[in-house]
């Protein structure tokens, strides 16, 4: 780092951030990575000697819908921290550059820095035809993602589409999209982080861990970070004392949905989807789509769009928590008065995840995705 630059907290204080803010911010990282709140002043003073680091993002098939969470983070901004720790050579949605001299950034980063620059994947990569469904420059999105890929420090494929190819590769699956582990098998240091879109302060955070301590954050059997993937939705929902006592929404709007209950009869997949959803929130820890009152639909599982769907329909068979059942079966006795709404309304037992909130996860980990989806 030049040592007369005025430093990280110099170029945010130019910002308008000041220190409390940044600290809280490091703080904010911290607790994302489920990491004791001492590590905020590492954090801190990790990302304030940092080299800056040259950041390519790509983008294929897609809604621009992870680009748009990056871009709408605040107090202080991730693009502001981003962008003073990152060197952001290529992005096509926030680059001055166009047309020719856009796509120069990108090669001249390849080039100039094999094995020392971040790649971001947004999107699907069609594969049928040649690629030709997807072409920047002249070139398919499928030539672009392995050659930039593979010379990559790290790889970082965000939301649906990068993963396993999201909307695109819905069935039928017209051109033959599929994510980056398939369009560049056995990539080295790849991170998959599913979503629709994916959480931005996870995409920060992982940044983070990998500067503050050198190497990427652990992750499950599928490449996603444990700490924003390791755990089931339905776990850490506060409407889960509701799905326990078995009072659930019936219809959308009826008194139950007014007084918060239990979503899981209009289709939530909480019970089935792994991610921090609940703890971090969206639009700056504002709310999330169950707070709000809307069943979870999954977007953070395989191939969400074929195995969630049709989303206004309960799962047909509940597993992975508390006592594995199917949803048409339900423990009779398991709460005194409300056996019936129990019956009634396809509620496994919760008296293991009651004691033992966590036992059920850290002894089977997240699930391994198989022919049949989840």
């Amino acid at each position: 780092m030049d040592p007369s630059s005025p430093g990280l907290e110099g170029h945010l204080a130019q910002r308008g951030i000041t220190r409390r803010q940044f600290l809280r911010f490091c703080g904010l990282m911290a607790a994302t990575l489920a990491l004791p709140a001492r590590y905020t002043t590492r954090i801190a003073e990790a990302l304030s000697t940092a080299p800056r680091i040259p950041l390519v993002w790509l983008e294929f098939q897609d809604c621009a819908g992870n680009t748009e969470s990056f871009l709408r983070a605040t107090d202080p901004t991730v693009v502001d921290i981003v962008l003073e720790v990152l060197s952001v050579n290529y992005h096509e949605t926030i680059m001055a550059p166009a047309g020719q001299m856009a796509e120069k950034s990108l090669q001249d980063t390849v080039e100039q820095f094999p094995g020392q620059y971040i790649a971001i994947v947004e999107g699907a990569i069609p594969t049928k035809d040649g690629g030709v469904y997807c072409t920047i420059g002249g070139r398919t999105a499928i030539e672009i993602v392995r050659e930039v890929c593979r010379n990559a420090l790290v790889t970082i494929a965000v939301g649906a589409c990068a993963w396993d190819g999201g909307w695109p590769a819905a069935s039928p699956n017209p051109t033959g999209a599929v994510g980056v582990k398939d369009a560049v098998p056995g990539l080295k240091n790849l991170i998959n982080m599913p979503g629709c879109p994916m959480n931005v302060a996870n995409l920060t955070a992982v940044i983070v861990h990998y500067l503050t301590f050198g190497e990427l954050p652990a992750t499950d059997s599928m490449g996603r970070p444990l700490f924003a993937y390791g755990h089931i939705i339905h776990n850490y929902c506060p409407r889960r004392g509701h799905f326990d006592a078995g009072r659930f929404v019936e219809e959308w709007g009826d008194e139950g949905h007014r007084l918060g209950w239990c979503l899981y009869k209009m289709g939530c997949k909480g019970p089935q989807t792994y991610s921090n959803c609940p703890s971090v929130q969206w639009n700056e820890g504002t709310n999330w789509p169950v707070g709000a009152g809307h069943g979870c639909i999954g977007c953070f599982a395989p191939r969400f769009w074929d195995t969630m769907s049709p989303f206004y329909e309960r799962l047909p068979n509940v597993e992975g928590f508390g006592v594995e059942a199917s949803a048409n079966r339900v423990g009779l006795g398991i709460v005194g008065g409300v056996t019936a709404a129990f019956a009634a309304h396809g509620v496994v037992s919760a008296f293991r995840a009651r004691r033992h909130p966590l036992a059920a996860h850290e002894e089977e980990g997240p699930p391994v995705q198989t022919d049949g989806g989840d």
